[in-house]
């Protein structure tokens, strides 16, 4: 039953937590700021220092969940479809969030958001569409 869950929530959560946590709340617009603040630094061997901030661990963090999810589409058992049917309730779940709550309206979320509809689109179209040599 957990193999229906989509996996892309657990993203959306962390984003959810981390703004209602470390943040001034769901409707509060200071979340860009706090997510965007470097949290430590790379120096380069060209000299330059790469900043990594909590959105970048966030979305690194969605890619590779998204990745996951994209292997996991190519399944064609029947909770595939369930799974697929959960993926489009997070996504309104993730629109709806970006369109009420100011804290939620950033490109992080945004990004986010649009995985999810990837995951959701590639899912219909691996379960629509059969494979060679199938009828």
């Amino acid at each position: 039953m957990f193999a229906a869950i989509p996996l892309l929530i657990l993203p959306v959560a962390a984003y959810g937590v981390f703004v209602a946590v470390l943040g001034a709340g769901l409707r509060s617009t200071s979340a860009h700021q706090r997510l965007t603040d470097p949290l430590f630094q790379f120096a380069t061997t060209a000299g330059g220092v790469w900043p990594v901030s909590v959105s970048d661990l966030l979305l690194a963090a969605a890619l590779v969940v998204l990745f996951i999810e994209l292997l996991k589409s190519a399944a064609t058992r029947r909770i595939a479809v369930i799974n697929h049917g959960l993926g489009m309730v997070l996504f309104v779940v993730c629109l709806v969030a970006m369109l009420l709550f100011p804290a939620f309206a950033t490109s992080t979320f945004f990004l986010i958001t649009l995985m999810v509809l990837l995951d959701v689109l590639a899912g219909f179209i691996v379960t629509i569409h059969p494979g060679e040599g199938e009828p």
